[in-house]
């Protein structure tokens, strides 16, 4: 490929991307709202934007066949510090990608777009949207228009509803949830490098034994995830926990994001889950 676009560069998800699509296109573009990396790769270039800027979003894009849309505040806020990043910065990255002609866009969805269905109902990559959160409402929305771009001007996306990634599992939710820095490379090269994907949605989850949720109709991605947070169980695991039926933390998907109050962090709720506080 020529030309590769890469938003939330400087993030601790895009950071792990930068040198991996480097190597699938002459150029790699590079941006974020944060200043640039101390170093950047032979075939990089780094442009600091405002992604609610859509002059400055089109003008980073131009000769883009692939963009990959990782940048966005990454947990809930009050839903007016959401609208420019996450909002309005999904569209102007679509809308700048429809004008520059790229092929298609692979963007970081969450698992948060359904974080309110249930965790043991076994979920393929078609459940409804059900969001926990506004964070999680923003993801419906970048989905939905993933979609309507699709279906209206022909600009492929591949959705992909991140769960739990860090270097490794940090709590018992993450044995079903967790997905490697290794295994989301693969997930993205495998969402750039598919020949034809239209629209799709893929869970961004490892090959975990105790997995909830089933990428089987999407395997035309090529997906083949390596790792597997079983390897981490008796660590997480030292005494079995009685569940508890009414707690909507254990019960769904979005996990602590499913009962913190609107607008108030679910990452710092993790955090303390992680903790045992």
């Amino acid at each position: 490929m020529k030309k590769i676009v890469l938003t939330g560069a400087c993030g601790a998800l895009g950071s792990q991307l930068r040198a991996p699509l480097a190597k699938l296109a002459d150029e790699l573009v590079s941006t974020d709202i944060a200043e640039a990396p101390d170093s950047l790769l032979d075939n990089e270039r780094f442009v600091q934007a405002d992604l609610a800027d859509l002059a400055a979003v089109e003008a980073l894009m131009q000769g883009a066949e692939m963009v990959v849309h990782f940048g966005a505040i990454p947990d809930e806020r009050p839903f007016d510090e959401l609208l420019g990043p996450n909002f309005i910065g999904a569209y102007t990255v679509w809308e700048a990608a429809h004008r520059a002609g790229a092929r298609r866009v692979v963007y970081a969805s969450s698992v948060h777009a359904v974080g309110l269905q249930e965790t043991m109902a076994g979920h393929d990559t078609e459940v409804p949207h059900r969001p926990d959160s506004f964070y999680g409402l923003s993801k419906c929305f970048a989905e939905d228009m993933g979609r309507m771009f699709w279906d209206k001007r022909g600009l492929e996306a591949v959705c992909l509803r991140i769960m739990s990634c860090t270097p490794e599992p940090q709590n018992a939710r993450a044995l079903h949830t967790w997905l490697s820095y290794g295994d989301l490379v693969r997930l993205v090269e495998a969402s750039i490098t598919t020949p034809v994907t239209g629209f799709s949605v893929a869970w961004g989850v490892s090959a975990n034994s105790r997995a909830s949720v089933s990428n089987h109709k999407v395997s035309f991605l090529g997906y083949r995830p390596r790792d597997n947070a079983e390897d981490w169980a008796d660590r997480l695991l030292p005494t079995p926990k009685t569940p508890d039926p009414s707690d909507r933390s254990q019960r769904c998907l979005g996990g602590p994001f499913a009962v913190v109050p609107l607008g108030e962090s679910g990452v710092e709720a993790i955090r303390r889950m992680s903790e045992g506080s």
